[in-house]
């Protein structure tokens, strides 16, 4: 599934949309893409929805940023950074955190991908390459584990 939005706004009514469709059980979520193409401003709206009270910013230089919210603990891991070596160093903490009743996001997940669990969901988001203000957000589930939370979420979007 993929979508364009044309805006901030766009992009913030979309992110409240997926994170209506989360459920306690919680969601695993790669995000890869451009840089600066906003994969962290929709982890922030996701978290804005959820009522986080923390200020939620990249991980780029911690690795792992940790937020509590009503339904379930969120974890945000930001690959970019890390290394070859350095990312083995993580690979538990990864499956750890894939498991149910948490919301766990990774970006820069391509750096990874031997190592991620085959159950998540992935975000890919890219500029659109006529208009810099308009963003691609290309859904897809890996493994066929989140098609009802894709199905609610497409028509959700759809109204």
């Amino acid at each position: 599934m993929k979508i364009k939005t044309k805006s901030l706004n766009e992009t913030k009514n979309l992110a409240y949309n997926f994170a209506k469709c989360l459920t306690k059980r919680g969601l695993f979520v790669t995000l890869t893409g451009d840089i600066g193409a906003g994969k962290t401003q929709f982890i922030r709206y996701v978290l804005e929805y959820l009522k986080v009270d923390k200020k939620v910013t990249s991980p780029s230089f911690v690795i792992l940023n940790e937020y509590k919210c009503d339904l379930f603990p969120v974890y945000h891991f930001d690959l970019y950074r890390l290394e070859q070596k350095g990312l083995s160093s993580i690979i538990p903490e990864l499956r750890e955190y894939s498991k149910e009743n948490m919301l766990t996001f990774i970006e820069w997940a391509e750096f990874a991908y031997d190592e991620i669990p085959v159950t998540s969901l992935r975000i890919n988001v890219e500029y659109d390459k006529d208009d810099i203000d308009i963003r691609w957000f290309e859904f897809s589930d890996i493994n066929n584990k989140n098609a009802e939370f894709l199905n609610n979420f497409s028509k959700r979007i759809s109204k």
